[in-house]
Parts: C-alpha cells; structure tokens; sequence
C-alpha cells in the first residue's frame, strides 16, 4: 500500500538531497523506503520554512490541499457575493457564501467554526431542502455524485460551476484481512456500484459548466504557488485544520477501514517515526 507521506533521508548518495532532508510524495508504507532520484519518483523535497507539524504535509499542506488549492484557483470562477456548495473553506476567503455538508454532527460543528454560512449533516438533513433554502449554488465541489450532484443541478444558477473532485456515492464492502481487495478499491475511486444522475440534461438547461481534474495535471501550474502561500495561512491560523494521528504501521488497515466507514473525523495521518 502506497500513499502520499513525509520521509526523512537516512542516507543519501545523491548532490540535490542532503542528510536530514524531509521528502514528501507517494511512499509505501513501511519504515525505510529506497528511492532511485526525485525526478522518476515525483519526490519533492520539503524547506518547511514556517515550521509547521511534518504531519500537516500530509493533509492541508499536502496532496488534499494542493486538490482544493489547485482545482479552485482553476475552475471555480468565484465572484465575492456567490454562493458555493462546497465543503472545503477556501470559499470564504474569497467572499462566497458558504454552504456545506458532513455525515457527522461533530464535523458540521467544525465547518461552522471555520465560517461556513451553513452547515448541516446530510445524514439526518435534506440536501435538496437546505439548497433550495439557501441557494441557488453558483459553485459546486463534489466529492459525492449521486442524490447530492442531484440535487445541486436542481439548486444551481445559470451559469454554475461544478468542480468534480469524486463521486465516492454507492456501496462501499471491504475487508480488513484482504488489503489487496482494498486496495483495488482505492485504487478505482473508492466506490462501487455508483448511483445513476437523474438530472443531467440540466446541464444543459442552466448552461452549467462540469469539469473534471486530476490534481497531478495541475502541479506544474500551481505548485510553487502553494507552498509560498498556503503554509503560512495555516501556521498563521488564517486557514484552520484537524488532524488524527494513529501511531504505528500496524494499525494502516484499521484507519484506511474507518477512513472508508466515514468514522474519522479529520485528516488521517499514521505516524511511522518522530522526525
């Protein structure tokens, strides 16, 4: 199992990393890793000059940063007095109107003390009411498709912008002994059996614009850009995030499972070593 983490150099016979480096890109999961070169393995290396947690390089100034950082700057055409469907808190430092959605109590809890406008459980709330209260949208990010991507094609303006980042709607079956099964599932989206979109010609009807994105194919553009930006907003305190730290390798398939069950309840991170 690989995915996206923090590695200090041990040993190094290469001029552009140094002894005591930390690199950050896909590693394995296991204590010491052997990599060729940086270029052939998409290794970065990290300054952490604000002296940020390692751990935060993982989450809001790693890869699931780089997806809202990169795809929003990109696609979301965000006018200061909009309204986002969104469940990422970049929105608001743009002047948007915020509404946005978790499957937990203590999560929506969470979203509102970072500035969310609304913040409801869609579990024991309905999507559609709460958009059609609180809309229409004039930018969606989703992360879920199905009944949701429904319901914000009803709720959209004319002209929205929908930034698909997943559909992980549909029924989800792992198990924990068969790690290679899980990581197949991963590796596709990590959903199975999606839900059909009833909606879809409104697309057409309201003009809305769709778009899809992989957030490697963004790097080279907005990168360097990120790092010089959005570390500090987070050791600043202008942008918020949590973190749950689970030590030791052994325990990868019991937070993967609970990451999968929708049982976390911020960014999660395994612990392999102190520095």
């Amino acid at each position: 199992i690989t995915s996206h983490g923090v590695g200090v150099v041990v040993r190094s016979d290469n001029a552009q990393v140094k002894l005591g480096s930390h690199v950050y890109g896909s590693i394995p999961h296991q204590e010491y890793n052997i990599f060729k070169d940086l270029e052939s393995t998409g290794l970065i290396v990290i300054e952490n000059e604000v002296g940020l947690p390692w751990s935060v390089y993982v989450g809001a100034a790693g890869m699931p940063g780089k997806t809202a950082y990169f795809a929003w700057k990109e696609y979301s055409k965000a006018k200061k007095g909009e309204v986002a469907f969104v469940t990422a808190g970049g929105a608001k430092l743009d002047g948007l109107k915020v509404i946005a959605s978790a499957g937990s109590d203590e999560k929506v809890a969470f979203m509102k003390s970072i500035g969310a406008d609304v913040a409801f459980n869609y579990k024991t709330t309905s999507t559609a009411e709460v958009l059609e209260k609180e809309g229409p949208i004039d930018v969606y990010w989703d992360n879920v498709g199905g009944e949701t991507l429904d319901a914000a094609l009803v709720a959209a303006n004319t002209n929205a912008r929908f930034i698909e980042c997943g559909m992980i709607s549909g029924d989800v079956v792992v198990n924990l002994k068969c790690l290679t099964i899980l990581t197949n599932l991963l590796s596709v989206g990590y959903n199975t059996g999606g839900q059909p979109i009833k909606n879809l010609m409104l697309v057409v009807g309201k003009s809305i614009t769709l778009q899809g994105f992989i957030v490697g194919r963004l790097e080279s553009k907005y990168a360097k850009e990120f790092y010089a930006t959005i570390p500090e907003k987070l050791k600043s305190g202008e942008l918020k995030y949590t973190e749950e730290i689970t030590e030791g390798l052994d325990k990868v398939g019991e937070v993967i499972l609970r990451v999968q069950k929708g049982e976390n309840t911020a960014k999660a991170v395994i612990k392999v070593a102190d520095q």
